[in-house]
């Protein structure tokens, strides 16, 4: 496969791409529980994330790490020449002459698109505001397919889907593995109508519901969503619709005995605790399987 030069959004990949990412993220997963590789050596990585972050950030810092190069966090932008003014463009521009890639977060949709247009090494979107995030989408993916089945699988994404870019990236890229894909959420928070059509037009199978009763016996995976308090204009929109669903072992009675439950973390009150310790529960790992991921990323970014 040849270097990716950007990642920016899970549109740009077929499944064939996708699949050979999975692939190379499988190979390479071992090197997380034993050591340090020196594949990477010599590269250096610019982590610039103008929101906060946890897992993404320290996830890619990781996976640099274990791959034997190097990582420069930009830091906070209110310590930066940000602060100053200097404009997006300006920056990348700057660090592009650091580094070998970039990784960035940012508020706005579309800036990760816009910086690539300036960089002069590979950028990779950590999340542009309500937009995208592909990386989250292709470890979502290897989760899937490592606790329970890609093709073909049965899936109900839950909470807020109409301001989460973890479900604009994540339903796209299930399209293209025949997922029959039920949308479970308040009527406040339905996917918006022009990314369904785009999704029924390459074929995605989809089913709109606001209770959750209704397919809890019928899917392979449950991927619950937070409701994102930062991305609601209106407050009172806000707290018209936190708290809609909260999983519980008792919400789980009817579910398949194979059903594994996800979530993007980090997760506020959406699942009890009492729901970690249950043979379902796989969102911890998921999170652990963002390093692997990001390591054939990153390995084939700066290959």
């Amino acid at each position: 496969m040849n270097p990716i030069q950007h990642i920016i959004n899970i549109q740009s990949f077929s499944r064939g791409e996708i699949n050979r990412i999975l692939d190379r993220a499988a190979q390479l997963e071992p090197i997380t529980h034993s050591g340090v590789s020196d594949i990477l050596a010599g590269k250096i990585l610019v982590t610039l994330f103008c929101e906060p972050s946890t897992r993404t950030r320290l996830s890619f810092d990781v996976a640099m790490k274990r791959l034997g190069g190097d990582v420069i966090d930009f830091g906070p932008t209110e310590e930066s020449a940000v602060a100053k003014g200097e404009n997006l463009a300006d920056t990348i521009s700057v660090m592009g002459g650091y580094a070998d890639a970039i990784v960035l977060r940012h508020p706005k949709e579309g800036a990760a698109r816009m910086a690539s247009e300036f960089s002069s090494v590979p950028v990779i979107n950590a999340g542009d505001g309500a937009g995208q995030h592909p990386t989250q989408t292709l470890l979502d993916l290897y989760t899937i397919r490592k606790e329970s089945k890609l093709n073909n699988v049965k899936i109900a994404i839950v909470g807020d889907l109409k301001y989460g870019r973890t479900v604009y990236s994540l339903t796209h890229a299930l399209s293209m593995y025949n997922a029959e894909i039920y949308l479970v959420s308040p009527d406040q928070l339905r996917m918006p109508d022009s990314l369904k059509r785009d999704l029924t037009d390459k074929g995605a199978k989809i089913t709109e519901t606001r209770d959750l009763d209704d397919v809890i016996g019928v899917v392979d995976v449950l991927y619950i969503t937070r409701i994102q308090k930062e991305r609601f204009p209106d407050l009172g929109e806000y707290q018209a619709v936190a708290g809609s669903y909260k999983i519980t072992e008792e919400t789980l009675k009817d579910a398949k005995d194979n059903l594994i439950i996800m979530h993007p973390l980090p997760r506020v009150g959406e699942i009890d605790p009492g729901v970690d310790k249950s043979r379902h529960a796989v969102y911890f790992k998921q999170s652990f399987y963002g390093v692997p991921v990001r390591m054939a990323i990153l390995s084939m970014v700066m290959g």
